[in-house]
């Protein structure tokens, strides 16, 4: 298992984390992901575990608290042996003050999410989205009492715009508070958009990117082609609308490259994905799930390999795609403006 540095910080994370948006499976969201139970669950963490994956992720709505009450079951006894990433900000309860990220809403939904994972730290403690209502001060020392406290180690955000994450940058950095060292992103073949501000963002200010849904929810695994349409009961079918959007000429015009490398190097759709996203600028981590054991064992060997630079083109090339304004304008001012990719 490679490691590497999370951010302009000290820790280094394993390039494979271990999600489990498919632990518990409440409700029919997350039913559609999956379901594991704590059995399940710790048969997945053993696999884990045996191939490096050291990082688990999972977020107090996930199955409305659920997945982190399995995933601590599953970890007991071997605590010491992982780093744990949760998530907070989403509503979890009626009320007005029941989401977000106030002072208020953090320091309960930290007190939960150690109850529920069973440990007295949280290794990476993320805000799943920004909260435009709540003063960037606000959050930002909260969230440094946190790391004061020792109750979180480090801090990291998701789903920002880039002068969301840059104005935090600034904040942390005038009060001398604890800095967000990762953000975790949407990013895949199919959605490269986290390429045109938020990457540049990410290099300038060596905050690292953790990735979300690299498969963009199996769209990249191949069940979905020009003569093929999602198949009943599959998580495609089942969340149509609500998983990231998917503009369908481009997905099979990526598929058709896939398979052309899938048949030169024997390896799955989904391999080359994960593969792909592995070798780009700022990727100190690559989220994966798993429904079972099978699907675990087989994104795991995306890691034995690495496609070529010439594979690499073409996945690059088949997945460009010319982005909105002021980014196409960007792209012709190389000279002083160099772009990490594309």
């Amino acid at each position: 298992m490679e490691y590497r540095q999370l951010g302009d910080s000290g820790l280094k994370v394993p390039v494979f984390g271990f999600g489990t948006a498919t632990f518990g499976g409440k409700g029919d969201f997350f039913r559609a992901w999956g379901s594991s139970d704590v059995a399940e669950a710790s048969r997945l963490v053993d696999i884990c575990l045996d191939a490096g994956v050291t990082l688990f992720d999972t977020a107090d709505v996930y199955s409305g608290g659920l997945s982190e009450e399995i995933l601590g079951e599953a970890l007991s006894g071997r605590r010491d042996k992982v780093l744990l990433s949760t998530k907070a900000t989403f509503r979890m309860a009626k009320g007005p003050n029941a989401l977000g990220s106030s002072r208020h809403h953090l320091l309960k939904a930290c007190e939960d999410s150690l109850r529920r994972l069973k440990t007295d730290y949280i290794d990476i403690y993320t805000m799943h989205g920004f909260d435009a209502q709540t003063p960037v001060e606000e959050t930002l020392r909260t969230l440094d009492d946190l790391v004061q406290s020792g109750k979180v180690r480090y801090i990291g955000c998701s789903n920002f715009s880039g002068w969301h994450l840059m104005k935090s940058l600034a904040v942390s950095k005038q009060y001398g508070w604890a800095r967000y060292v990762a953000h975790q992103a949407y990013y895949s073949l199919i959605g490269r958009e986290y390429e045109w501000e938020l990457m540049p963002l990410a290099l300038d200010q060596k905050v690292a990117t953790v990735v979300w849904s690299p498969l963009s929810g199996g769209y990249l695994t191949g069940k979905v082609r020009r003569d093929q349409a999602a198949p009943p009961g599959s998580r495609q079918h089942q969340l149509q609308g609500q998983e990231p959007p998917i503009i369908e000429e481009l997905l099979y015009d990526i598929v058709d490259v896939m398979d052309e490398i899938a048949a030169e190097t024997g390896k799955s759709l989904a391999q080359i994905a994960l593969n792909w996203v592995l070798q780009r600028p700022t990727v100190a981590s690559v989220i994966i799930g798993a429904r079972n054991e099978t699907q675990l064992q087989q994104n795991l060997e995306a890691l034995e390999w690495q496609l070529t630079a010439e594979q690499i083109a073409k996945l690059d090339a088949a997945s460009d795609r010319k982005p909105i304004y002021p980014y196409w304008h960007q792209r012709g001012f190389v000279e002083r403006n160099p772009l990490p990719v594309g």
